[in-house]
């Protein structure tokens, strides 16, 4: 093993140089970013970086000369990858194939776009630094906000324009925000928590069409007729992984949304060759080998290190079975995650006036937690899952956390 290389510059491709070299790697690295920035930190985007009080840096980890001269990298940025030869061990941007002996795909995803919104000024959505530049400086000008999706993206958006008191509408095309990922009980808390801040929440709309006044959005159209006045509209509704670059490299990729299909090491199935992060569909042993894709900042981070490591030394390589975990920030409160919420029961232990707690039931073994606005908690039950908790101990320590049972 002499070349490493990383593609995509972000959370988890920076991850996974820093592993390589924590793990005494010290050939070439070369880490290729479709951006022209250094690695930043996404999650602040939709959070802190929008509130009028902060100063418009981007959330850079590291400076270039760092990532140069302290982790020895050889950063190619502004330079996607256009195509991977596995034979050949190549990864090809637009001017040069660059080789590899180890390889890990980090490329993240792209969010959806609306459709009909075309070059429509004022309709954005949010996952570089250049979007939220964009959507912060609409928002600091007064704007009338529609979201689309009331996801964590959208709803944290949400969040931020009431922060500064600006009317904000948010559209989601199903009759409660997130209780298909996260059960009704939680979609229902999630409402209420909107509603509670102002928001206008429609709930059971889809978009028809965008308006405009030649450029500038004017108003998002509904599909019961409605015109929601806007100057500014920003998509929540979910990522495509972004492998386009790998149509022709003979990877398997996911049948629906085009992820790269991983085994439980984040091997991706050619000689040297891994992934992590929102682009990776991979096994977890900890949830009956459930092939997951967790477009989380932690997941990102832990996948990035293992897959780092194992392509170092293959031989060495063991089934990598995490609890994700992940958490949002709406209206000033807390919301966070650990587990999986795909389960045989979802069963409430505490009501959201006592700060909510959720439990997640698969077979007769805890499989999740959600909280809001219980931060003490989340991290015990993470634990709790890992170690295979018994369905039954987990109610009862529950309890003793001193929730009632609603």
């Amino acid at each position: 093993m002499e070349r490493l290389v990383v593609v995509g510059a972000s959370l988890a491709g920076l991850r996974a140089v820093q592993s390589a070299r924590r793990s005494g790697f010290t050939g070439r690295i070369t880490l290729i970013g479709a951006e022209e920035h250094v690695p930043y930190d996404r999650p602040p985007l939709s959070k802190s970086f929008l509130d009028a009080g902060h100063d418009g840096s981007p959330p850079s980890f590291h400076s270039e000369d760092e990532l140069r001269d302290g982790l020895g990298v050889e950063l190619r940025l502004g330079a996607p990858a256009t195509a991977l030869d596995t034979a050949a061990r190549e990864v090809r941007t637009a001017d040069r194939a660059v080789p590899y002996d180890g390889l890990i795909i980090a490329t993240g995803a792209t969010p959806r776009a609306l459709p009909g919104a075309g070059a429509i000024a004022g309709v954005h959505q949010l996952r570089t630094v250049e979007d939220a530049v964009a959507i912060r400086s609409a928002l600091e000008s007064g704007a009338r906000t529609v979201v689309v999706g009331a996801g964590f993206i959208g709803s944290e958006v949400a969040s931020a324009a009431r922060k500064r008191g600006l009317p904000v509408t948010l559209v989601e095309a199903s009759d409660l925000p997130l209780s298909a990922a996260l059960g009704r009980d939680v979609g229902a808390v999630c409402a209420d928590l909107h509603r509670a801040h102002g928001t206008d929440l429609r709930l059971g709309r889809t978009v028809t069409g965008i308006e405009s006044n030649h450029g500038p959005v004017t108003g998002v159209r509904l599909d019961d007729g409605t015109v929601l006045s806007a100057d500014l509209v920003v998509a929540g509704i979910g990522v495509t992984p972004a492998t386009t670059w790998l149509g022709d490299s003979g990877l398997r990729l996911h049948e629906h949304d085009g992820g790269v299909l991983c085994d439980s090491t984040l091997w991706a199935g050619a000689p040297g060759v891994y992934a992590a992060g929102d682009v990776a569909h991979a096994v977890n042993p900890l949830f009956d080998d459930d092939l997951m894709r967790l477009e989380h900042w932690t997941t990102a981070a832990e996948q990035a290190a293992v897959a780092a490591r194992h392509a170092l030394d293959p031989a060495t390589a063991t089934p990598h079975a995490p609890v994700p975990y992940f958490w949002s920030d709406w209206y000033g409160h807390r919301i966070q995650f650990a587990g999986t919420a795909r389960a045989d029961e979802v069963r409430v232990i505490s009501p959201a006036q006592q700060g909510l707690l959720v439990l997640y039931r698969r077979g007769d073994r805890l499989a999740g937690a959600l909280t809001v606005d219980r931060p003490g908690d989340i991290m015990k039950f993470r634990r709790r899952i890992a170690g295979r908790d018994d369905w039954a101990e987990a109610l009862a320590f529950a309890r003793r956390r001193g929730a009632a049972e609603d």
